[in-house]
């Protein structure tokens, strides 16, 4: 591999950087084909700073023996709000991109806490690579919560909004 190729692929790694920032992913992978037996991998990865707090969050000092009831009348509601995905009701993401919650700026949202939704109904909007695509409502039902907010970056299987 000559320099001018190695320049060119640390610039192209570093740029794979930025956007990787710029968009808030927390992986990108690529592989590049220069010739028959000459390619480039690259794979470039970050924990994304939710994933960082959380752990932290849940080594708080344990509860004096007095409150101990009242906590543990809440700990049902707190372990759905600590991962929403787990919900039998959440609606997730198929794929990376940035979320909108109304057809275009200014318009009313598609979906709100209370709105009754029927199957197929777009609950929101996903762009990737500038394609906007609906995410329909895979069965009818109540919108209890919304998980995201307009605009957006969200992963593959990110929870987006729970049905009730």
């Amino acid at each position: 591999m000559t320099k001018n190729t190695h320049d060119a692929d640390v610039a192209f790694i570093r740029a794979l950087a930025e956007l990787l920032n710029e968009n808030d992913l927390t992986e990108l992978q690529v592989k590049r084909d220069y010739a028959e037996d000459d390619s480039l991998n690259v794979r470039v990865s970050r924990k994304p700073p939710q994933q960082i707090m959380a752990p932290q969050a849940m080594q708080a000092a344990p509860a004096p023996a007095a409150s101990i009831a009242a906590p543990a009348a809440a700990a049902p509601s707190e372990a759905a709000n600590a991962d929403p995905s787990a919900d039998p009701g959440a609606v997730t993401s198929p794929m990376v991109g940035t979320v909108y919650t109304a057809p275009e700026p200014g318009a009313a949202a598609f979906v709100a806490v209370g709105t009754q939704v029927s199957e197929g109904d777009t609950l929101l909007i996903v762009e990737a690579m500038k394609t906007m695509n609906h995410i329909p409502a895979p069965r009818a039902g109540t919108v209890k919560r919304i998980l995201v907010e307009d605009g957006a970056a969200v992963e593959f299987g990110s929870p987006l909004v729970i049905l009730e």
